[in-house]
């Protein structure tokens, strides 16, 4: 179902949910960190840092410094790939459900509040 908003509702809406991820303290990620989080959760897998790289337009090192980050958070885990070894894949942890299930859950909160 198609949302209608205007410019400045949705830029109401972004700035909210990011003030409150800012605010909650607990993981407060770059938006390069947002990309490659809702990219691995929302998207099917298999997400290797490779692919990752190519999709959002980065090398593969600043790929690998995101993932260092979010997995220190325990948000992905890596492990390499059984069938090709040169492959790193990305892998969902429970932690990271749980956060990307919360933010989705603050973006409705958020939208059922802004003016109409």
């Amino acid at each position: 179902m198609p949302v209608d908003l205007r410019p400045s509702q949705a830029l109401k809406l972004w700035h909210d949910v990011t003030l409150d991820l800012v605010r909650d303290g607990d993981t407060d990620l770059t938006a390069r960190q947002t990309a490659i989080l809702l990219t691995v959760y929302l998207e099917p897998p298999p997400h290797t840092v490779r692919g990752l790289a190519a999709k959002l337009g980065v090398t593969k090192p600043a790929i690998t410094r995101a993932l260092d980050t979010m997995g220190e958070r325990g948000l992905l885990d890596r492990r390499r790939d059984e069938i090709d070894k040169r492959n790193v894949l990305i892998q969902r942890t429970v932690d990271g459900a749980l956060f990307v299930e919360k933010l989705g859950d603050d973006v409705v909160k958020r939208a059922k509040g802004l003016p109409r």
